[in-house]
């Protein structure tokens, strides 16, 4: 008798571990389906090094994904990535659909939808070309001082941008050069910039700038006479003059 209640106990072990383990392998699929909006970030890969894009491009794209709520969870913009091969990229206008295997997710992850669905955007070649560099002065000296012609060494710069841009690109400016408060002409190492994003400084990236201050030097007045001083030596000399005479 006791042998059979202790077989019966190890039947009835075994099924409650074998139900134990069917819980928790069947857990996640028994788990509730949601759906979860993403930003992720639009990377660009294999652009020709030729080519640059002119149009503005969104940094992130909102996606919808769908799956159990425990693997949403796990799942954040920092791990998922819109990536988009641009090797085939010409010169033009150029089209890209969106599509789900775009993006990095699970196995068990479905992508529901992706906004912008399409993107669309200008390519250029990229062009360089040789442009003067003008000194950026801003503020005045003091009263009393001027400011003279700068010198720049070196004074020309190569650039490159995109064709459109470059063709009417005549200069560059350095960085500015605070002129407030100055007394004495003074040399300065600045930054070469560009006012474009999509222009690009190659050489030199800086240049020394020299700027004369002058001081101002007005019209000498003559001096004054003292007319009172003048009378008085007149007539001093009359008077000798008188007694000279008798």
């Amino acid at each position: 008798m006791s042998r059979w209640v202790s077989d019966l106990w190890l039947k009835f072990l075994a099924v409650f571990l074998a139900f134990v383990v069917w819980f928790v392998v069947s857990a996640p699929r028994r788990e509730a389906i949601s759906e979860r909006a993403f930003a992720a970030p639009l990377s660009l890969v294999r652009m020709p090094r030729d080519l640059v894009i002119t149009t503005a491009v969104p940094d992130n794209v909102s996606v919808r994904l769908r799956g159990r709520v425990s693997d949403l969870r796990s799942l954040s913009s920092q791990n998922l990535e819109v990536t988009l091969d641009l090797s085939w990229a010409q010169p033009g206008e150029a089209v890209i659909t969106l599509r789900p295997q775009a993006l990095n997710v699970p196995q068990d992850i479905d992508v529901v939808s992706l906004d912008p669905a399409r993107l669309r955007f200008r390519v250029e070649r990229l062009r360089q070309r040789v442009v003067a560099i003008r000194p950026f002065l801003t503020g005045q000296p003091p009263a009393g001082y001027t400011v003279g012609d700068p010198t720049l060494s070196p004074d020309h710069a190569l650039v490159s941008g995109p064709a459109s841009q470059i063709l009417k690109l005549s200069e560059v400016a350095t960085e500015r050069i605070i002129m407030t408060g100055r007394t004495e002409s003074f040399v300065q190492d600045v930054a070469v910039v560009s006012e474009s994003p999509l222009i690009r400084i190659i050489d030199p990236q800086t240049t020394a700038v020299t700027v004369p201050v002058i001081a101002e030097i007005g019209p000498q007045q003559p001096a004054a006479t003292d007319t009172s001083e003048s009378a008085t030596t007149t007539e001093k000399a009359e008077k000798v003059e008188k007694k000279a005479k008798h």
